[in-house]
């Protein structure tokens, strides 16, 4: 059996994905670049393997929780609920801002898992538009990248399409990739990724590596992020030693599972579904 209709059914799950969407079938024909015949044909493979579902008042096409409820399941058999969420709370509670894990999936960060440590006032808490890392525009972005090759590093950032769209990010991103790299060397210099006004207007942020693997390798990030107002350079150098003695905690009690599971040699990043804003902060 071809590979193709694999993929195409994969393309339209990931674009119902985004944001719970429910979309008819035109838009999701024409976004995905495929035949409306074919599209109409896939999506009664997925209706029929219980996938998707069709609303019979607007005839438009949505995901069922199918997708969600095995997430869910294999989220808990990774072991993050049970060992990081009480150190990522832990951490909230100490900086009172907002914190996240990411995991590294092959070129490419995920955010995991959060937990918000603000408790009134100005508080930051992230539009998840995508569960996806604007890697070039954030300190877990930055200081995952700068632990790579420098090769490496250029090939997955222009492979990430970053900038495209300028003027979806903050004022102070990188516009270039030679802005990018020379970024890149700060933050392998300074040991701890560091954004500001870059993924978004307003938010800063500052992250260091979970090193989990066999070999010493970068498994993961953790993150505080919080308003530039409160969030300033003094506060940022003061939650440093905090921020580093989280995550490696975290990298000594990484779960079992993540750890055998971790990628080998990052593959070419290739996406399913045409390149969208990837809003998740500058964390």
């Amino acid at each position: 059996m071809s590979h193709i209709p694999a993929e195409r059914c994969l393309s339209i799950i990931q674009l119902l994905s985004e944001d719970a969407a429910e979309l008819p079938l035109g838009t999701i024909a024409e976004t995905l670049d495929l035949p409306k015949s074919g599209t109409h044909r896939l999506l009664g493979a997925l209706i029929e393997q219980g996938w998707a579902q069709q609303d019979p008042q607007t005839g438009y096409y949505r995901l069922t929780m199918r997708l969600a409820i095995l997430g869910q399941r294999f989220y808990v058999a990774t072991g993050i609920p049970d060992i990081c969420q009480p150190l990522l709370d832990q951490l909230a509670a100490t900086s009172s801002e907002y914190v996240r894990l990411a995991v590294v999936d092959g070129n490419q960060l995920v955010w995991v898992a959060h937990a918000q440590g603000a408790r009134g006032g100005l508080m930051y808490q992230p539009a998840l538009q995508s569960d996806m890392v604007p890697l070039h525009a954030t300190a877990s972005g930055k200081i995952w990248l700068s632990t790579l090759p420098v090769e490496q590093a250029v090939q997955i950032v222009l492979n990430s399409h970053a900038f495209q769209t300028p003027e979806t990010y903050g004022p102070d991103v990188a516009r270039s990739i030679e802005q990018v790299m020379e970024k890149l060397r700060v933050t392998g210099e300074r040991g701890y990724g560091i954004a500001r006004n870059e993924a978004e207007q307003g938010v800063s942020a500052v992250a260091a590596v979970v090193r989990a693997g066999e070999d010493g390798s970068v498994t993961g990030t953790v993150s505080i992020a919080g308003p530039s107002a409160r969030l300033t350079e003094g506060r940022i150098e003061d939650l440093v030693p905090a921020l580093k003695a989280a995550a490696q905690e975290i990298s000594n009690l990484w779960p079992a599972r993540l750890r055998r599971d971790q990628p080998m040699d990052p593959v070419p990043l290739q996406r399913l579904v045409p390149e969208r804003r990837l809003n998740g902060g500058n964390s």
